[in-house]
């Protein structure tokens, strides 16, 4: 198996849950919804995290609020790059692994400048090889195209095997292992009882990374 490496990006290597609480208190300040209104919000993005525009529709409904929905989630775009985090130790973990031999890329589905711009202003559009944006590239994980471009861009080809690393065990750990690599699903908490067929299953990015170091060709 080849040393290649791919990750998720939100709730993979960045803490998306505390960027969305602040955006959450920030939202609730801005209209004046008071602290239960950031609670509804958190509420609602902790049930199964719908998809923005469908989020956003409700959050228009609830509120009462007269702005377009798109209007609202293109705000919300805009905002979620300046706010986002990396996980401790994810941007020196990537780095030791491109160090060590490994390519490595970035998978993600998502809105193109919400996903380019977290990716950047992390700093981990230079911490690795290649990514592959669903929201650029007209596809969705978990169709196994969009693992094949991230890795073409880290200069691989999934015939000859790698690793992924995800909390989703759908679009990461499934859709990964459709497409002939072997994955390690990161569990938060929010798929109780799910039956899976991860290779590897931890709590931390930082894990995921040990792992895939200990691999030897």
């Amino acid at each position: 198996m080849q040393r290649l490496a791919l990750f998720d990006l939100d709730r993979t290597l960045i803490d998306l849950d505390a960027a969305f609480l602040q955006w959450a208190y920030e939202f609730a300040q801005q209209y004046r919804l008071g602290p239960e209104g950031a609670e509804w919000l958190a509420t609602l993005d902790r049930a199964g995290h719908p998809h923005r525009d469908i989020f956003f529709s409700k959050v228009r409904e609830h509120f009462g609020l007269t702005e377009p929905t798109e209007e609202l989630w293109a705000a919300y775009r805009r905002r979620m790059p300046h706010l986002v985090r990396c996980y401790p130790g994810v941007v020196d973990g990537l780095i030791e692994l491109r160090a060590a031999g490994w390519r490595v890329g970035i998978v993600t589905n998502g809105m193109a400048d919400n996903q380019l711009g977290k990716l950047r202003r992390t700093g981990l559009a230079d911490a690795v090889d290649g990514y592959a944006v669903s929201g650029v590239e007209g596809i969705r994980k978990p169709d196994s195209r969009l693992f094949h471009l991230a890795a073409q861009r880290c200069g691989a080809t999934l015939a000859e095997g790698g690793w992924m690393v995800g909390d989703n065990l759908v679009a990461d750990v499934a859709g990964a292992q459709a497409a002939g690599l072997r994955a390690i699903w990161i569990d938060r908490g929010t798929w109780p009882g799910h039956p899976h067929a991860a290779d590897h299953t931890v709590r931390d990015i930082t894990d995921a990374i040990a792992i895939i170091r200990q691999v030897q060709e």
